[in-house]
């Protein structure tokens, strides 16, 4: 059916909401109190629907009304009809405005935010949070997202940011694997031993040069050992027990208290670099992009969230 033969079916779609209010409170007078109208308003679009099709919808009584037959039929047609658009318009409203794309790592997507995602849904089931995973340096604006996570040294033109954690970096293996070095507490005994490697192609990661020379220990990448592209690959590697990795303490700290991994040796190397929260800086964020930044800054800091 064409708009134009509703319309001149009932004159008006706004006819038929009056309709359905009073249908359903069976009373003129709490209709217009549900619609902020007046009384005769209710009274007179239901005279206008009722000529309209030519049947009278309501058997008018002293204070009170009753549907007739053609009545009833009408309000179960409308009240399925307006259900429906309800519905879909509230979905299509919290889709639109609760939805909430965060930018990272697939690394720091899987090891930091994964474990966390139950405890943000239990929080706030209204919010749809969508992680958008690269392993390249791309612009928020660029990929229509409000949130992102880079490691660096937290200056970024265009940005906002909190840190999140320092980057730390300390040797990690299986505890079958760590159990069979002789010396773990020596840097450069480990030089010798199986090393697994990250070669990203994207993002600059730190070596197992950068971590030997803040060691002090002399140190030649010959290209042995096993080489990944990917950090995640890495850590599942060595959990598989087939080398000694590199971690960043934000990434493995729950491995490792979980016993599926451990630190090898007491040495940390602290860099001047963290792992940062971005947002734009020209551009504010909608009020569930402020929920998903205050619940990714208390959760990956151990800081408190508001109100608690």
């Amino acid at each position: 059916m064409r708009m134009s033969e509703l319309r001149e079916l009932v004159r008006s779609p706004n006819h038929l909401m009056v309709f359905e209010v009073a249908a359903r409170h069976q009373s003129f007078t709490a209709a217009a109190k549900e619609l902020n109208v007046t009384q005769p308003a209710i009274s007179r679009s239901i005279r206008e629907l009722e000529s309209a099709l030519g049947v009278p919808l309501f058997t008018r009584g002293y204070r009170s009304v009753e549907l007739t037959e053609a009545g009833e039929i009408l309000f179960h047609a409308v009240s399925a009809g307006f259900g429906r658009i309800r519905q879909t318009a509230t979905w299509l409203h919290r889709r639109a405005m609760a939805h909430v794309t965060l930018l990272t790592s697939a690394a720091f997507a899987s090891f930091c935010l994964a474990p966390r995602l139950s405890d943000f849904q239990a929080r706030h089931p209204d919010i749809d949070l969508r992680l958008h995973v690269s392993d390249r340096i791309l612009e928020l604006a660029e990929e229509n997202v409000s949130l992102g996570v880079r490691c660096g040294d937290g200056r970024w033109d265009g940005y906002d940011c909190e840190l999140l954690a320092r980057e730390e970096v300390f040797p990690v293996a299986s505890p079958a694997f760590a159990a069979t070095l002789a010396n773990a507490d020596d840097p450069g005994a480990l030089a010798g031993e199986a090393l697994i490697h990250i070669d990203e192609a994207f993002i600059p990661s730190r070596a197992w040069s950068e971590w030997f020379e803040e060691m002090e220990v002399d140190y030649v990448d010959e290209g042995k050992g096993l080489r990944l592209n990917d950090y995640v690959l890495v850590i599942q590697s060595a959990m598989a027990g087939a080398g000694i990795a590199m971690g960043w303490s934000v990434m493995v700290d729950h491995l490792i208290d979980q016993g599926l991994l451990v630190r090898i040796g007491r040495r940390r190397w602290q860099t001047e670099r963290g792992f940062y929260l971005i947002w734009s800086n020209r551009a504010p964020l909608s009020r569930q992009a402020e929920t998903v930044r205050e619940w990714v800054i208390a959760s990956i800091s151990n800081r408190s969230l508001p109100g608690r």
